[in-house]
């Protein structure tokens, strides 16, 4: 069964309640205020069936609408807007005794912001009118509508304004054949995407704990998934599931969802939240958008000004920042003095677009795509709105309005090789790009698998890397180990980690390409070290001899060795170049440091080894006092000692002895 969900919109007083009662026979004012005033003042919510049209295209399946009958009057504009994002029809509701008020203006302005594609325009009250006047009436919405996804021209029934009295019952049949044709052209929202919950309501009801509601508008929601409370990041299990009204196994995209909550209270839970998977989705507080301001803003939208934000159920302030841009001939504002001549503002006139940059006061989950609303911060009005383009923006990203704009072209590939191509040598991760974008990873692996074939964009495992950027990194990784060796003659190689830092990869991509360079014989690995490929010490005579000398001196040392400064200093070579030497014999392994003060050689460090294998057959056990006797050395070296034949898991320590392992 296919759903839809309808929502109303219009001034107060022009029957939207009314009508949808008519239709569905439910009363979508649930409020004690609401029925004692008369008026619509929160979202009310209502339902109905009606069959598909009898041909091949639906194969006679029945249509499920929800209803969301929002408020009409000003004062409850932002309890409209957490109810009509998620809507894909819209009734137009317009008395035919009133015309075009305020209320209708604004509510529409909205729906066109919010890029809702397909609606009908319904005359209300027509019983209280003549039919001259109710002539008028449709001449006037006709004009009103002219050129917008309202206009006759824009719906195959001629009969886009339909006339209705929702007491009489006139008009009715004629409205549910149009709402049918309208619904079979749908197209249904995406149930097998991340699914994405925005909540409008919260309450207790007896003997089930915590609901919450909200329009499905991406994805299944399954009894017993566990979700993600976004912003709070708090978990909680679908206990149970409904579908307008009605329990269900699972709710899909495009249906009023109801879910009965586990493990949360619902002082925890408010209106503007969304329940999405876990661990998948980030909040932002920033987020790049294209705007449009309305042509009936009151004035221009200057650079920093602060205004009301509305995306779906969520309310907030936010502040807009412009982007400048070169297609973009921004108006700038005088200066309000002379000595402020060259302070010039950004702002964007009425009716104009352009890029920006919204900053909220606090965290919120937003996707590319989100349509969003903004009003004035005082007066309240409704200004302009647009589309989320960036919910994961980067500070000082060079090219970010031919990044924006590519993204505002809407085709995926490109989007997705956009975003990887920002993210340069870093690369980005899948599950990075699932939460960047909110497309699921079978939808971005069918994307992108001509250009990984094509090798325009390069993978490694779960990493995507954009492949110019990753020649640079390549280019970079070997010039760097290139210059480590000029600089280091005296050292096999840089450190793994050294090199990683110098270049400023993460631990991910380096790996990827430290690998692909080793593969391509451009660099060598040995251990933790790196290396030009047959590049190593390089060793002047002078250098040659006192390497010689350090190894013999400590090899007949035995294990009374002498202070390492004392042997440095003993060399023809300078201080520095004695310390590179040490650390190159450290790292061949053929000194080992035992304490920072004391360095034994290989060979002897084995002679003990063996000692102690001989000892054993004795005791299989040795104390200080007895490894001194054996050895022949002071407590100066005996304690060092043997906490390094404890580390090596040759002995180990048992209260003031060692046993031998």
């Amino acid at each position: 069964m296919k759903s839809i969900i309808v929502g109303t919109a219009g001034h107060i007083d022009h029957g939207k309640t009314a009508l949808v009662k008519a239709l569905t026979g439910i009363d979508a004012d649930r409020l004690e205020e609401e029925k004692r005033r008369g008026i619509t003042i929160d979202l009310g919510f209502a339902h109905m069936d009606l069959p598909a049209p009898d041909d091949k295209t639906t194969n006679g399946e029945r249509f499920r609408l929800g209803f969301v009958d929002v408020p009409g009057h000003e004062r409850f504009v932002r309890n409209m807007l957490a109810g009509v994002g998620g809507i894909d029809l819209v009734l137009l509701v317009i008395a035919a005794d009133e015309g075009i008020k305020p209320q209708t203006r604004e509510h529409f302005d909205i729906l066109q912001l919010l890029g809702v594609q397909r609606g009908i325009t319904v005359l209300t009250k027509s019983d209280t009118v003549d039919a001259e006047t109710l002539e008028v009436a449709r001449l006037e919405v006709e004009e009103f509508l002219r050129g917008t996804f309202l206009s006759q021209s824009s719906l195959d029934d001629p009969k886009s304004i339909i006339a209705v009295s929702s007491l009489t019952g006139a008009g009715l049949d004629d409205l549910k054949r149009a709402m049918i044709a309208a619904a079979a052209v749908t197209p249904p929202r995406d149930a097998h995407s991340l699914a994405r919950l925005p909540i409008d309501r919260v309450f207790t009801m007896k003997g089930f704990g915590t609901v919450v509601t909200g329009t499905l508008v991406a994805g299944t929601i399954r009894r017993e998934d566990e979700l993600e409370v976004f912003p709070t990041s708090q978990r909680v299990r679908v206990r149970g599931a409904q579908v307008h009204g009605r329990s269900a196994d699972a709710a899909v995209a495009g249906q009023r969802t109801a879910l009965n909550l586990a493990g949360i209270s619902t002082e925890s839970l408010a209106r503007g939240m969304t329940l999405a998977p876990p661990e998948t989705f980030q909040t932002t507080r920033r987020v790049d958008v294209q705007l449009r301001l309305l042509a009936s803003a009151p004035r221009p939208l200057k650079d920093r000004m602060r205004v009301h934000f509305h995306s779906y159920t969520m309310e907030t302030v936010a502040e807009v920042v412009l982007h400048e841009q070169k297609d973009l001939a921004l108006s700038f504002e005088d200066a309000k003095s002379a000595r402020a001549t060259k302070v010039r503002r950004l702002q964007l006139p009425a009716g104009w677009q352009a890029l920006a940059r919204l900053k909220l006061p606090e965290a919120a989950l937003l996707l590319p795509g989100d349509r969003f609303i903004i009003r004035q911060f005082s007066p309240v009005v409704t200004i302009g709105g647009g589309v989320v383009l960036d919910a994961t923006p980067m500070r000082r990203m060079p090219g970010q309005s031919e990044f924006l704009l590519a993204l505002a072209g809407g085709n995926p590939e490109v989007i997705l090789k956009a975003r990887i191509a920002r993210r340069r040598h870093e690369g980005i991760s899948m599950s990075r790009l699932i939460a960047e974008t909110g497309w699921p990873r079978n939808v971005i692996e069918t994307q992108l698998a001509q250009a990984v074939k094509k090798g325009e964009i390069v993978r490694s495992g779960d990493l995507l890397l954009h492949p110019p950027a990753l020649e640079a990194l390549k280019s970079h990784l070997v010039d760097t180990a290139g210059n480590f060796h000029k600089t280091n003659p005296l050292v096999g190689g840089i450190g793994k980690e050294e090199l990683r830092a110098q270049v400023n990869a993460t631990p991910e991509v380096f790996e990827a390409v430290a690998a692909m360079l080793v593969r391509d014989k451009k660099l060598e690995m040995v251990g933790d070290l790196i290396r030009l490929p047959g590049r190593g010490v390089v060793m002047k005579d002078e250098e040659t001899e006192s390497k010689k000398k350090i190894e013999d001196g400590f090899a007949a040392a035995g294990l009374k060795v002498p202070a390492l400064h004392e042997v440095i200093a003993g060399l023809k070579v300078d201080k520095a170049r004695a310390q590179k030497i040490v650390t190159l014999l450290l790292r061949e392994k053929v000194l080992i440091k035992v304490s920072d003060e004391l360095v034994f050689h290989r060979g002897v460090l084995e002679q003990l080894r063996r000692q102690l294998i001989a000892y054993k057959e004795q005791s299989s056990r040795i104390d200080v006092a007895k490894f001194k006797e054996l050895t022949g050395v002071s407590r100066k070296y005996a304690i060092p000692l043997l906490e390094y034949l404890d580390r090596e898991r040759a002995t180990r320590r048992v209260g003031d002895a060692r046993e031998i392992l």
